[in-house]
């Protein structure tokens, strides 16, 4: 009982532990890799302050400023 116990404890401890360290992804990085697995064209200006990406059927605008705020416009072409 008491083996069984400590084998319980250890398998707790470590799917915590385990499922603690994802990494978490920010809104830009999930605009960005979404808008890549539906093929767009990217354009990156102002050295990735400025990133347009243009699919068929959506446009995604994704701007920094000096303050490191960021703003995402994604619109729908229709």
């Amino acid at each position: 009982m008491k083996k069984l116990t400590i084998i319980a404890l250890f398998a707790g401890f470590l799917t915590v532990s385990l499922s603690s360290c994802r990494e978490q992804k920010s809104q830009k990085e999930e605009v960005i890799e979404e808008m890549q697995d539906k093929g767009a064209d990217i354009k990156i200006k102002d050295d990735g302050d400025k990133i347009k990406m243009e699919t068929e059927d959506e446009k995604a605008k994704i701007k920094t400023d000096d303050d490191g705020n960021v703003k995402i416009k994604v619109k729908d072409k229709e």
